[in-house]
């Protein structure tokens, strides 16, 4: 799951990016909303914890823009301010939750986990390309029917390639969506990945191209 962090004050935003991180979510953070807009062109997000009070772009005016254009990503909006007033401005923008600071770590994250819940559809559960299933909420993968052991990255990546089974994906492009923009790992850390994964489904009965390399383009999932 990847989450974006829009919040200008330093010290909060290491924190909360760091506690998150901690709970195996890929956190972008952006200090500013211009930023933070520039990151929503790029990369779709699970779900958008926006700061009020941000510069260039405030968090209630990124809120309404993200909503004129269609996007749908649970929003959950953290501010200093209590006053009734601001929770009905923030909620009118069209943000799906509200937060004053400060506030309970523990009680913000499972206000995004339950975000989270309500952004899956409870009729698409499983994954499946031919033979292989991905089940996003337990994180199991079956091949056949034989369960595979993923390593949490491992399984983001293949549940990537299942997403956009007949696109191909190059390096830079499963980076920029599997990792955090602060501190990316280089392309040769992706064919590592791909390289394991392969493995691991072979070995469970899949053909050894079941994820195909497209020479100079990057990967995709072999056709059935």
């Amino acid at each position: 799951m990847r989450i974006l962090l829009v919040e200008d004050d330093p010290r909060l935003g290491s924190t909360l990016a760091e506690a998150l991180r901690s709970l195996r979510y890929h956190v972008d953070w952006a200090e500013d909303g211009l930023l933070g807009w520039g990151y929503l062109e790029s990369v779709v997000y699970d779900v958008i914890v926006l700061d009020i009070m941000v510069p260039h772009i405030s968090g209630i005016e990124l809120c309404r823009k993200l909503r004129l254009r269609g996007t749908q990503t649970p929003i959950l909006m953290l501010t200093a301010k209590d006053a009734s007033q601001d929770k009905v401005l923030a909620l009118d923008s069209g943000a799906d939750d509200y937060v004053v600071k400060p506030f309970d770590l523990d009680e913000l994250t499972a206000r995004i986990r339950a975000l989270l819940r309500r952004g899956v559809n409870p009729l698409s559960k499983t994954l499946c390309w031919g033979e292989l299933e991905l089940n996003p909420n337990t994180y199991e993968v079956f091949y056949q029917q034989r369960p595979i052991l993923l390593t949490p990255k491992e399984y983001q990546l293949l549940e990537l390639f299942v997403k956009k089974p007949q696109q191909v994906l190059s390096r830079s492009q499963i980076l920029d969506q599997l990792w955090s923009f602060e501190d990316p790992p280089g392309e040769e850390v992706v064919k590592v990945h791909v390289k394991d994964i392969r493995k691991k489904l072979r070995n469970a009965g899949a053909s050894p191209d079941f994820i195909e390399t497209v020479y100079g383009l990057g990967y995709r999932l072999k056709s059935i």
